[in-house]
């Protein structure tokens, strides 16, 4: 497996299982898919990689921030995947960020349809005494879902090798 190959799962298990456990992203994680992202990027292609995996970074950036802006997504999900850019270089980079989509897509269907189940199998079991309605409105709120996961995942999908 190549460099980026590694930099790419390693970061994205550690991304994904922080954004899981405790929905933030440390800044460690996409400083650690940057740094090694151009590592990867000059052992692979020189100096010209280093120049791709930098305007990736700044490519990934620009593209989530746009989300970040309509309040869509988080600040740590924008410098994971301009970590990523560092790690896929620019050419890569639409080809992540099309497969974060569809995935980030997919894991909110899912998100949704497991909300409706819950929904109706609370509404269809007896009332428990002694809850209160705020508490019951307050599991009814939606939540936000992790993007590193989708992230992760539309990295890892650019990465494979097309035939």
């Amino acid at each position: 497996m190549s460099p980026q190959v590694w930099v790419a799962l390693l970061v994205g298990i550690a991304a994904i299982v922080e954004d899981l456990a405790r929905r933030r992203i440390s800044n460690w994680i996409p400083c650690a898919a940057f740094v090694g992202g151009l590592a990867a990027q000059f052992l692979a292609h020189g100096w010209r990689g280093v120049g791709s995996g930098l305007l990736g970074s700044l490519a990934g950036f620009l593209v989530f921030l746009i989300f970040y802006v309509l309040g869509g997504m988080g600040g740590g999900d924008v410098k994971l995947m301009a970590g990523f850019g560092a790690v896929l270089g620019v050419k890569k980079l639409l080809e992540a960020a099309l497969w974060t989509a569809a995935c980030g897509g997919l894991i909110a269907a899912a998100v949704i349809a497991l909300g409706s189940l819950r929904a109706f199998w609370t509404a269809s079991r007896p009332a428990v005494s002694g809850a209160s309605e705020a508490a019951i409105s307050g599991m009814r709120q939606s939540k936000t879902i992790p993007y590193a996961p989708a992230i992760a995942a539309g990295v890892w999908l650019s990465l494979v090798p097309k035939m």
